[in-house]
């Protein structure tokens, strides 16, 4: 389990230039607050200070996320949710400090965003199957994953490995981030928005369980 001192490697990567380099490569939009992360970097050199303290003492408080909406190839809407880029700094200090933690522990199964991995890897394996004889594919999709994730589970999952408590409940107020959309402001009781750095390891982590089950049972799959 990772200790009760994460906060404090959390803080020393989100002080480092490769955290910032990552959100200012992934070149996303501006969050609610309207700040480009262009402009944060004057911002950080002002408040970093008052940032770290909130952070270390646990009274930090993530902004909304900005909704938005766009159409899928194949028809209906994927609904997509992007932080403030404070709040992806933050989180993508959160995520180097804790993949190499949960990463390793993942299904060799699992290919989606994970760092060495990627969708070609996967049809890869997929070819491997069918060149060794099983040529029945079912193609299976977990309708509105993202937005049906449950915390409390997810939540459990998450301190099975991490012992700060700092992080846990910065990890779960990240879950609960109102969310505004079209004009309103969303309450979450459920679910990660896809757009920010930390969703695709919670996401992971989610599934691992559903991986090690279908591991069991003989199932040759890619998720």
């Amino acid at each position: 389990m990772l200790n009760e001192d994460l906060m404090e490697t959390i803080l020393e990567s989100a002080n480092c230039r490769p955290a910032y380099r990552q959100v200012k490569a992934n070149a996303g939009a501006a969050g609610v607050d309207g700040m480009t992360v262009e402009t944060f970097a004057d911002h950080a050199r002002v408040h970093w200070p008052v940032i770290k303290a909130k952070l270390e003492d646990g009274s930090y408080q993530p902004g909304a996320v900005r909704g938005v909406r766009l159409p899928k190839p194949n028809g209906g809407e994927r609904r997509l949710g992007i932080p403030t880029v404070q709040d992806r700094l933050i989180q993508q200090a959160v995520l180097q400090v804790l993949t190499p933690e949960f990463d390793p522990a993942f299904s060799t199964h699992s290919y989606g965003y994970r760092p060495g991995r990627s969708a070609h890897d996967a049809v890869r394996a997929a070819q491997e199957y069918i060149q060794a004889g099983h040529t029945w594919i079912v193609d299976v999709d977990i309708s509105a994953f993202f937005d049906e994730i449950d915390h409390d589970i997810l939540m459990r999952q998450v301190s099975a490995k991490v012992g700060d408590k700092r992080v846990l409940r910065l990890i779960g107020d990240y879950l609960r981030a109102p969310v505004h959309l079209d004009g309103q402001v969303e309450k979450r009781t459920r679910g990660t928005p896809q757009g920010g750095p930390l969703s695709p390891l919670v996401a992971n982590s989610y599934l691992d369980a559903l991986d090690k089950e279908l591991e069991q049972r003989g199932l040759h799959f890619c998720r």
